[in-house]
């Protein structure tokens, strides 16, 4: 009894099995299980109906190409795993450092409430003032001239209980016209760890991701 050749379905069938289990599969294994059923193939064929060049060579460039993919995948997931570690390791460099984000809170350490805030563009007064719980003033600071971007200022607490220092507003003028800022919360890093491969900071305020932070000092 002759074997069929193989035909493109069997073929399709066998590269989705690859597929599927690629992260599981060695590719050299992957291509030996072929080759074994390939040659079987052939020593079974039929003397009078053999399969023709244009066969064989579709069938072993199919295989070439499945074990290509998974040899790639396994590459890439490598590649990953080294990139993981690298961020890890220079995010440890960032630990005791303050990092800005998408917020409104400030530090309070040493008899000073360090904060940062954001500047649409240069502006040639800014002020900052420091809010209590219920929005009440506690104090202000004039910063003068500030460039546009990032910007992070201290204001010493004086008399001021450190436990009442909850947020901060800005106003910026440039030639007497307003400028546009918004406040920014500023964290201090307590750790650094990977979570699902992606780089996590944690500070005194809670978890940030690494894309969350606009700004680091």
């Amino acid at each position: 009894m002759f074997m069929q050749p193989i035909s493109a379905a069997d073929i399709e069938a066998y590269n989705a099995r690859g597929g599927a289990q690629a992260d599981a599969s060695d590719p050299k294994a992957a291509q030996e299980r072929f080759l074994k059923l390939f040659v079987a193939q052939l020593n079974n064929q039929d003397p009078l109906n053999p399969l023709d060049n244009a066969q064989i060579t579709t069938q072993m460039a199919q295989i070439n190409q499945v074990v290509g993919l998974q040899q790639v995948n396994e590459t890439l997931k490598s590649l990953s795993a080294q990139f993981g570690m690298v961020s890890s390791i220079q995010g440890v460099q960032l630990v005791g450092r303050l990092v800005a984000s998408e917020g409104n809170g400030l530090v309070v350490a040493d008899g000073k409430a360090s904060g940062a805030f954001s500047l649409d563009a240069a502006a040639d007064a800014v002020r900052v003032e420091i809010l209590g719980p219920a929005g009440e003033v506690l104090g202000a600071v004039d910063l003068g001239s500030r460039s546009a971007g990032v910007q992070t200022f201290e204001w010493p607490l004086g008399n001021v209980d450190s436990s009442r220092v909850s947020s901060l507003r800005v106003t910026a003028t440039s030639g007497g016209r307003a400028v546009a800022a918004a406040p920014l919360a500023l964290h201090r890093v307590q750790s650094v760890g990977l979570v699902d491969g992606s780089l996590r900071l944690r500070t005194d305020a809670g978890a940030l991701a690494y894309n969350q932070v606009q700004a680091f000092f």
